[in-house]
Formats: structure tokens, sequence, C-alpha cells
């Protein structure tokens, strides 16, 4: 018992090591270049972000209650 929670407690600590510093391309690699029109290329912020059309906002309200379901004509019985 003690094991199982001594190779758990390591597993978590490993898992917490994250690097903590700044995004930068890897060596010899770049950034997109800039957008057509602009003269800048985007920061790793701005590549991270996510764009309102990707990722929408739900508009439709969900069904709060059950409600019946209508005839649905094209929900025939198989054939055969």
């Amino acid at each position: 018992m003690n094991r199982k929670i001594a190779v758990s407690m390591l597993a978590l600590a490993i898992a917490a090591c994250g690097q903590r510093t700044d995004l930068r391309p890897a060596p010899g690699a770049s950034l997109p270049p800039p957008r057509y029109g602009t003269t800048r290329s985007p920061g790793p912020e701005e590549l991270l972000a996510v764009d309102p059309q990707a990722a929408p906002e739900r508009l439709v309200e969900l069904r709060r209650e059950s409600e019946e379901r209508e005839d649905d004509p094209f929900d025939l019985p198989p054939e055969g």
C-alpha cells in the first residue's frame, strides 16, 4: 500500500515539473510570416489565442425539460 502511494506521489511530482518560461520557436525555426497586408509577424500570444469563430458561444438555449418528440415521417421500419 505504501509503495503504491509513493509511486503515485513520484509520478505526480514528475508531472508537475513543467517548464515555466515564455514560448519561443524551436531552434532553427521561425514564426509564421506576417499576414497579407500587415508588416509584422504575430507573436506567440496572438498565435495561441482562440479565434471566436473557432470556438463560438452557444446561442441556442438548451432544453431544460423533457418534451414530447414530434412524429418523424422519415423514421420508417427496416425493410425485410
